[in-house]
């Protein structure tokens, strides 16, 4: 995808998953922290996925309609959080920022 496509999906993965999160008032009055990582694969990306749901954190799998650049049904991107920083790192803190 282009920069201005993953910047698109990253959007969509934050909000959708921050709008389920109890979390969601005090990421707000915190300054709305984000961070954005990548993985392997598709395999790595369903084992996080399912990891965070697991840990009960509200998640967010993004689905692209494709309109543009990726055809319609294509996995584009996981929002995880907001939550505590230690909750998702458990799942998260190996992957490299993107």
């Amino acid at each position: 995808m282009s920069k201005g496509k993953t910047a698109a999906q990253v959007a969509h993965a934050s909000l959708s998953a921050a709008e389920k999160s109890s979390w969601k008032k005090t990421w707000l009055s915190q300054g709305q922290k984000k961070s954005v990582l990548g993985c392997k694969n598709m395999d790595e990306l369903r084992v996080i996925y399912q990891q965070a749901r697991e840990a009960n954190l509200s998640t967010a799998l993004i689905t692209d309609q494709g309109r543009t650049e990726v055809d319609e049904g294509t996995t584009t991107c996981l929002g995880i959080g907001p939550a505590p920083g230690r909750d998702i790192d458990k799942i998260t803190g190996k992957l490299k920022l993107l």
